[in-house]
């Protein structure tokens, strides 16, 4: 008894010691280290996502860590052209597309842009026809290729093979489609947004992602019975003042994804080549020519042992093999998955069609200035702020008349209007001087042969691009009737097809010889047109850790 009295009382001094002997600790869990004050206080003040973990893997993506590699030709540049010597490039983490962007991918886009923009209206149909893909790019002179013409983008036959007779610019407003549909989902299920609205959205009426980060009781239109305290499925906090607190999602929630966007070259060449199956601690053995581990298209393993590993051209007149035992099981495209995919689970990054990616082509990489995330092609833009000191929101289509005389839409109802960065940003700055860095350190003033240091004149700088790369200039413009005047440059001076609208493609594709499939291979398309042979696959950046479960302490 006397043992178990003597427990007690050490328990109570221990009790005693710890309630009164010991400083209170100078900020609790849930308060900020900076100030002390709470943090997601019922009453007001600071509101942020403290139990957020990592990125969620949005749908249709693969993880991609980044890592450090040889970017460019590691081996015999048949065609000489010398536009892609070795470089070593770092290369951040990112997600993307576990296979091309299918025919029932884009039909959903145009599905979507059909119901919201009818174009039965005059003021939407040039928004529904510049998205649709060129289907004739299937007609060959001296070929019959008519039943892919009438069937390959919307027969179900079809609906998984890759979507082509996209341009990179209608590539690109596919993904920013993309953005807006997957973040108005996210939304919905955590209870900002009214539950289907997504299905009554109409022209006036729709989700934009910048929209609602930006001024949220704009989106839809303003409407507040689809994102309005009243509606929210959320439980809303009051404040003593009044003020609602959760009403909508910031941010800091994390909730909202980053955008869907086309991969840049370097990520495309670094997921392709997916060198992981050759690392040895932190080196590389040896060298990868293909996204498969070995030299050769065939595969050597006793399951399928002779089998090709992707889809292309063996040869003249050789785009499937023998009848009856088919080489690569396809003549054009393939339908996606129908290959084993590479370490890190991506599928046809060799064969099947080639890809668009992000960037502006020029036959040089600059590695000596930035050997980290390289891309060439940014136009730092910001959001227009009207007289009141808010946002512009779009109440009508903003469309663009390409160079082929085709017409798209460049901004819909609902976005926040673009215009380029001025002296506020740029200002002193030491890493962009200007809205338009495309051309920076090659096609610019001070790379061209032109250039005088001393002479202040201000030159147009598409003038001063042409001066290193004197491409053709075809012209398209609309007579005072209406009419599509095409002026089609037949000069015989022209001496490069390079400017600043054509881009980069990687990979071979089906119509390709073994030596495209290399991943390191970059050619080059203008942005406006389409083929039969090249598709494209979204990409999204990685917020946060570079890697996924490794929070390891370092020795």
């Amino acid at each position: 008894m006397k043992k178990l009295a003597t427990v007690k009382v050490m328990l109570v001094l221990v009790f005693a010691i710890t309630m009164f002997g010991c400083k209170k600790s100078s900020s609790s869990k849930g308060d900020s280290r900076a100030t002390g004050w709470k943090i997601n206080d019922k009453e007001g003040g600071f509101q942020f996502n403290d139990k957020f973990k990592e990125q969620e893997t949005a749908p249709g993506l693969v993880f991609v860590e980044g890592g450090t590699f040889t970017m460019g030709r590691v081996q015999d540049d048949v065609m000489h052209d010398w536009n892609n010597s070795p470089s070593q490039q770092h290369v951040q983490s990112f997600y993307m597309d576990e296979t091309e962007v299918t025919n029932k991918m884009y039909l959903e886009y145009l599905d979507w842009i059909k119901r919201t923009y009818p174009p039965s209206e005059d003021m939407y149909k040039a928004i529904y026809n510049g998205a649709l893909p060129d289907t004739l790019v299937w007609r060959n002179r001296l070929g019959y290729n008519e039943v892919m013409t009438e069937n390959y983008l919307r027969h179900p036959a079809y609906a998984e093979y890759p979507v082509v007779g996209v341009s990179w610019i209608q590539a690109v407003e596919f993904a920013n489609w993309r953005t807006d549909r997957v973040n108005e989902l996210y939304l919905e299920d955590a209870g900002y947004i009214t539950r289907d609205a997504k299905l009554n959205a109409n022209a006036e009426e729709n989700f934009n992602t910048d929209t609602y980060i930006n001024a949220p009781s704009l989106a839809y239109g303003g409407n507040d019975s689809i994102t309005g305290p009243e509606n929210t499925r959320r439980r809303v906090q009051t404040t003593a003042s009044g003020d609602t607190l959760n009403v909508y999602a910031t941010r800091e929630t994390g909730i909202i994804s980053p955008k869907y966007r086309l991969p840049t070259e370097a990520e495309w060449e670094y997921a392709a080549l997916g060198l992981s199956e050759i690392r040895s601690y932190n080196v590389y053995r040896g060298k990868k020519k293909y996204p498969w581990d070995g030299q050769y298209t065939r595969s050597g393993k006793r399951k399928n042992r002779g089998d090709q590993l992707a889809n292309f051209k063996q040869g003249h007149g050789d785009y499937g093999g023998i009848a009856g035992w088919s080489d690569d099981g396809a003549d054009i495209t393939a339908q996606v998955k129908s290959y084993q995919p590479n370490d890190f689970g991506l599928y046809d990054m060799a064969g099947n069609v080639a890809e668009w990616v992000a960037d502006v082509y020029r036959p040089i990489v600059d590695d000596e200035f930035n050997d980290f995330n390289y891309y060439r092609g940014n136009v730092y833009q910001k959001n227009a702020i009207d007289e009141n000191g808010k946002v512009e929101v779009l109440t009508e289509p903003v469309f663009d008349t390409l160079s082929n005389g085709k017409t798209v839409a460049v901004g819909l109802p609902g976005e926040i209007k673009q215009v380029p960065v001025d002296e506020n940003e740029t200002y002193l700055r030491t890493n962009f001087d200007k809205s338009d860095e495309k051309n920076f350190r090659d096609g610019d003033s001070r790379s061209s042969r032109y250039y005088d240091q001393f002479d202040d004149t201000e030159v147009d700088e598409d003038a001063m691009t042409r001066k290193m790369y004197n491409s053709p200039r075809h012209n398209v413009e609309m007579d005072s009737a209406g009419d599509m005047i095409r002026e089609y440059d037949k000069s015989n001076r022209r001496t490069s097809l390079i400017n600043d609208e054509v881009r980069v493609y990687k990979g071979g594709s089906w119509k390709d010889r073994e030596y495209w499939l290399d991943p390191a291979q970059r050619r080059f398309f203008p942005q406006d047109m389409a083929t039969d042979y090249i598709g494209f696959r979204c990409a999204m950046s990685r917020v946060g850790s570079k890697s996924k479960g490794k929070n390891k302490t370092k020795n």
